[in-house]
């Protein structure tokens, strides 16, 4: 069955000045107690020892640190609706039950922007086989 929140918080960080990585993200809360994706990658293109690690594509993590790299397979990005599809593989990595998430988004407007900009990015980071597909209403 599909897992749904209300992310009242949205988030996207490009700044190689300012942040380690790219990222973007919703989330319940900004306590540790709400439920969260955060989507993730290098300003750099991947190195020899991330490739042979299987680090050389987006990653995703999701509360109490569930990680997963290339993991995602589908990002529908509606109006108010992020509606993620995962690899079903990755779902014991991730601490996750389904493979598909639904966030009902309700951060603010501007923050919602930031996320639409530089979640795009984050996903057609490293190997092309990888890469989710990425849907727009």
């Amino acid at each position: 069955m599909t897992y749904r929140f209300t992310a009242l918080i949205a988030c996207g960080f490009d700044d190689p000045e300012m942040d380690d990585c790219l990222m973007a993200g919703v989330a319940e809360s900004d306590d540790e107690d709400g439920f969260s994706l955060l989507f993730m990658c290098d300003f750099d293109q991947p190195d020899a020892q991330e490739v042979s690690l299987g680090m050389d594509t987006h990653c995703l993590v999701t509360p109490d640190q569930g990680t997963a790299y290339g993991c995602v397979r589908e990002v529908q990005l509606d109006n108010d609706v992020l509606r993620v599809t995962l690899d079903p593989e990755s779902l014991d990595d991730l601490g996750l039950t389904d493979p598909v998430v639904e966030a009902l988004l309700r951060a603010p407007a501007e923050d919602l922007a930031r996320m639409r900009e530089v979640l795009p990015r984050i996903l057609q980071y490293g190997r092309p086989e990888a890469r989710p597909r990425l849907i727009r209403a």
